[in-house]
């Protein structure tokens, strides 16, 4: 079984104060709040359910009523008024944080080889010189911070608009092209960790 007491221990260490935590386990069954639909896979299911459940743990946490919390048009969560929030999950562990920042990402991700014929798309030519394994932490980073900026800018984009520097337990993304209202240059930073052969990334605006 995952340990997700460890899991929300090292969440804290890295996301700042004032945020709601909660985790759940991909596996166990969760119910569905009214106003929650998702489509797909039983796997899939599971882990939009988990995530739900985690989300509303971290409601609770601030001293917030548990609330269903519907999928949005971009597929992006519909977070209470007020608050900003981030979801992420592997099959064994989910986690949520939730709070009235500007903006946080999280990502989680098994601390494994980033795939050789994924390197071209996920790794600019600055970055080319990261292990495998550091090109999975430069993947989660990108993620997270992705996350952490989609709150302001409602914009997609790919891998490549962000360049990342990692430092021990941090790192940096910048943006290499604009993206309103963010410009060309301006930095995000982040914080990770290693958690139970995963590496957890948080970006916080």
């Amino acid at each position: 079984m995952p340990d997700l007491n460890h899991l929300t221990s090292v969440a804290r260490g890295i996301i700042p104060a004032g945020y709601g935590l909660g985790t759940a386990d991909p596996r166990q069954t969760y119910p569905a709040f009214p106003g929650e639909t998702v489509q797909g896979i039983p796997r899939r299911i599971a882990e939009f359910r988990a995530g739900r459940a985690a989300a509303r743990a971290a409601l609770v946490e601030l001293g917030l009523p548990p609330r269903a919390i519907p999928v949005g048009a971009d597929r992006a969560p519909i977070w209470p008024l007020g608050l900003q929030g981030s979801i992420t999950h592997t099959e064994t562990l989910c986690l949520a944080a939730i709070g009235r920042g500007m903006g946080i990402g999280l990502d989680l991700e098994l601390a494994t080889p980033l795939d050789d014929d994924l390197r071209p798309s996920i790794l600019r030519p600055e970055e080319a010189h990261f292990s495998a394994i550091e090109a999975k932490l430069v993947f989660c980073a990108k993620e997270a911070a992705y996350k952490a900026q989609y709150a302001r800018s409602r914009q997609l984009f790919d891998f490549q608009t962000l360049a990342v520097t990692l430092d021990q337990g941090q790192f940096v993304a910048r943006f290499i092209d604009e993206v309103l209202p963010f410009s060309a240059g301006a930095e995000l930073h982040g914080r990770w960790a290693d958690v139970d052969g995963h590496f957890l990334a948080v970006a916080v605006l």
